[in-house]
Parts: C-alpha cells; structure tokens; sequence
C-alpha cells in the first residue's frame, strides 16, 4: 500500500542526485588512480543528504532499493554493469532495507544505522580493479593515458590502503548523516514526528 502513495516526482530526484553523485565519484579518476580507488570514503558525506531524503518520502519498504535500483539500470545501460557492480548493489540494498526493517521504517534511527552499509554502495562500482584487474587494466591502456595503467597497479595492489579506505567509511556515514540531519531538518523532524506518532 505504501509504494501506491510515494512522491514520484520527489523521488526521481533523488535517484538523479545520487547518480550526478556515482558520475562524480567515478569522474575523480581523471586526477589519479587513487582518487578513483578511495573516493568512496568520502561520498557518504553527499549519500547522506539523498539517503536522508528519499527516507523520509519512503516511509516503507524500499529507499535503498530504489537509489541503488536506480543506478545499476542506467549503468547497465551505459555498459557497467560488471558482476561486481550488480551484486555488491543489490546485496548492500538488501541489508539496508533488513537494517531499517529491524528498527522501524519511520524512525530517525533507522535512517542511521542503514545508511552504515548503504554508504558502501560506491565501492560496488570501484570493486571491478580487484574483481577484474586483468580486464580494468586493459581497458584503462585504451581509454586513459600513457602511464595511467602503471599507476593503477600501484593502487591496486595497495590493499591496506583500501582496507583503510572501507573502515573509514563507517564513520563518514555517522558524520555525514548527522550533518544531513541538522542541514534538512524538515526532512528529520518527519521522521521523528513519524517516531512520536507511533507512541
């Protein structure tokens, strides 16, 4: 019944968003490698602000289903939808949505914890350098120039710097959230006016 009364119009502005967002993530390798590589501990910071907002217009099932949704069609479109990108989207969507399901689909505390391994979603888009080397490789001798492929191998066989880069992820999603919560307080006072509704 919920999926029935959802904001549309609201909604695919966010799923826009949040893909300018994976647009801009991916864009970064144009500076390095690494920028590419790591960029997504950051992002969470920007995720937050869609996450927040598409939560609080979904009051139900279905908020990380539909931004991740949203980007593995148009990058399957678009020709990137490798396996790595494919499962890592859907399995972290279907964690958050268990994640929010345990805490309530109209509670402010939800939105927080599930947000945790949303905020990992663009790592599923990085993942192929390690999932596909042999293949990321050869297309970047194609693509990019002369000595970018040499410094992708440096950054992919960094491993502790990208053990490094996922655990920092986890406190971006904290920070990020917190400050999406205090920037669109119209859209967290929804939900904690949801919270007291339900009392």
């Amino acid at each position: 019944m919920c999926m029935k009364k959802l904001p549309v119009g609201r909604i695919l502005i966010a799923c826009v968003a949040y893909l300018l967002l994976f647009i801009l993530g991916s864009s970064s390798g144009a500076i390095h490698p690494a920028c590419y590589a790591y960029i997504g501990a950051l992002l969470p910071l920007l995720f937050s602000f869609v996450y927040l907002y598409t939560a609080a217009n979904v009051p139900c099932f279905g908020a990380a289903v539909i931004l991740n949704g949203f980007v593995l069609i148009v990058g399957s479109i678009a020709g990137e939808g490798n396996m790595a990108l494919i499962v890592g989207l859907i399995g972290l969507a279907a964690i958050a949505e268990f994640v929010r399901k345990l805490n309530g689909y109209d509670t402010l505390q939800s939105v927080r914890r599930s947000f945790i391994p949303f905020a990992f979603s663009f790592f599923t888009y990085t993942a192929h350098w390690w999932t596909d080397t042999e293949g990321s490789l050869a297309a970047a001798v194609e693509e990019m120039p002369t000595g970018y492929a040499d410094e992708m191998v440096a950054v992919i066989e960094n491993i502790p710097a990208l053990i490094v880069a996922l655990i920092l992820t986890v406190p971006a999603a904290i920070i990020g959230m917190r400050i999406a919560e205090r920037v669109m307080k119209k859209q967290a006072s929804i939900l904690t006016k949801r919270k007291r509704d339900l009392k």
